[in-house]
């Protein structure tokens, strides 16, 4: 699913009036209908609702909810339409035209003076003050109106965004200045600010209501970043086929490892395995070869010479994927032999916990990364690769940098994590839970992309298919344990599952 801009969002509804034949307010009939249904569906009849509607479109989507409201038998709906400049938009004024025809209807229009209606916590309040039209923070009168909103306690429903959010960049805005929604109901499709971790507390739980967007426009409309699903990613999974071989589906060798840490080994190898790798060969500390030959018996272990970590990363077979950082430290030793490997131009690679702080302790290695290298790091290692970052946008913005600077691909980790191609390109990844904040889930995940790495398939869809993968077999594990008590373990354990409901589309 594209993630479209606010002038690409507009420019949508204009094509999809032209190509339906209807007028910008059927459009907003239609998109109103489908907020008073949801609203309909969650609320009983005796509800208090207090509409605050803005001038310009979002508050007609408002006024237009406020009469249907009406129109379902809803007794308690005051509406209050700010027109401080004296100027509505053309649909707003068309909007606020319908509803004032209505009997008895509470309505006050405020162009001066505002005298706000006693909220408490059992009411709630329609915000359409402002939408996606937005293009400066809110100020003066509005900034006072929002937080009169924010600190009543009422349950707020925001109609497309919560007004004062813009739809893609936030990090010069007071959140104070920004309406708390508990509910947010977009159309059609979520806005890039959904995704960031600051703009969490203001968007509440959010939902998308379709309003039949034209398909050829979205089609054509070009979009730099994507909402991952499981039909973009069920057309790039292969066929296990008749008559073939463990060597047909890849040989993955993962560095691995080091005293105290072989259970990122172990976590890993498991999870290589059960992502469809032929064959999987750790490459680890002397030491760890009775822990991963009991852990996981269908890997092969290759020793290190030295017993406690890894000092040798030299390649001495065939294999079609490369692992490296799960448990290995960042011993002098170690960082050396990734330099020699990095020099090597091996790939393809994927890096990831300790190869990440490896790097970051000699960052004249990051000029070595081969093309297309995939790195996972978290905001911990992200931030000691790239510096520190003052929120999740920004950290974005940072690593759409570097990917395209250094070619490589940035599995950015998080609740949406971001994998960023090498053209700068972003695909949000949609699966995952809570529970997946447990130690070894990432050495878990790196074991994934490195199984379609071994299979054959391109980097930048080996990434994209193991985070979606990943966050599957999570939900899975979620599902079937509880995010309290599952496990890294648990999730490797679902990865062969959460292939198999994308296949049988069943997710």
């Amino acid at each position: 699913m594209k993630i479209f801009t606010s002038r690409a969002i507009h420019e949508l509804d204009s094509a999809t009036c032209e190509a339906q034949q209807i007028s910008s307010i059927d459009l907003m009939e239609r998109a109103a209908e489908l907020v008073a249904d949801e609203l309909n569906s969650r609320f009983l009849p005796g509800q208090r609702f207090v509409v605050m509607a803005g001038p310009g479109n979002n508050g007609g989507d408002a006024l237009a909810v406020a009469r249907m409201l009406i129109e379902r038998g809803y007794k308690r709906v005051e509406v209050f339409l700010f027109n401080v400049t004296g100027k509505l938009s053309h649909d707003c004024d068309e909007e606020r035209k319908k509803l004032i025809t209505i009997d008895g209807v509470d309505f006050t229009e405020v162009s001066r003076e505002f005298n706000p209606p006693y909220l408490s916590d059992k009411d709630v309040v329609i915000d359409g003050l402002f939408g996606s039209g937005l293009n400066k923070p809110l100020m003066g009168g509005f900034v006072a109106v929002t937080r009169y909103i924010n600190e009543s306690g009422a349950y707020v429903v925001s109609i497309d965004l919560p007004s004062g959010l813009f739809g893609e960049w936030n990090s010069q805005v007071n959140r104070r200045d920004i309406i708390h929604a508990s509910l947010t109901l977009a159309f059609q499709m979520p806005r890039l600010s959904f995704f960031f971790e600051e703009n969490y507390t203001v968007l509440g739980e959010w939902k998308l209501l379709d309003i039949d967007l034209d398909e050829t426009k979205i089609k054509e409309l070009p979009a730099d970043y994507m909402l991952v699903e499981s039909r973009n990613i069920r057309p790039l999974l292969q066929k296990r086929l008749p008559f073939t071989g463990k060597r047909d589906y890849g040989s993955a060798l993962l560095f691995a490892g080091s005293t105290g840490m072989m259970g990122a080994a172990v976590m890993c190898s498991r999870s290589t395995l059960r992502s469809g790798a032929g064959l999987v060969t750790v490459h680890g500390p002397k030491g760890g070869i009775s822990i991963l030959q009991t852990a996981v018996p269908e890997a092969m272990f290759e020793p290190d010479r030295n017993e406690h970590f890894i000092t040798d990363m030299r390649i001495h077979h065939d294999h079609q994927a490369i692992a490296v950082g799960p448990g290995i430290g960042t011993n002098g030793q170690t960082i050396d032999a990734l330099e020699a490997l990095l020099k090597s131009g091996v790939s393809p690679l994927v890096l990831d916990a300790d190869a990440l702080n490896c790097i970051s302790k000699r960052p004249s290695l990051l000029s070595l990364l081969p093309a297309k290298t995939i790195i996972t790091p978290h905001i911990g290692e992200f931030d000691r690769l790239f510096g520190e970052q003052r929120s999740s946008e920004d950290r974005l913005k940072t690593a759409i940098e570097m990917a395209r600077q250094y070619g490589i691909i940035i599995v950015l980790k998080g609740h949406y994590t971001a994998t960023v191609r090498p053209t700068g390109r972003v695909y949000i990844n949609p699966t995952g839970n809570p529970g997946m904040a447990t130690a070894g889930a990432g050495d878990v995940l790196t074991g994934i992309i490195a199984a379609f790495l071994a299979q054959g398939y391109k980097p930048e869809h080996a990434a994209t298919i193991g985070v979606f993968v990943h966050g599957l077999a999570g939900d899975i594990a979620a599902e079937k344990i509880g995010e309290f008590g599952m496990t890294a373990g648990d999730i490797a354990a679902y990865a062969g599952r959460a292939i198999r409901m994308i296949i049988d589309k069943n997710v």
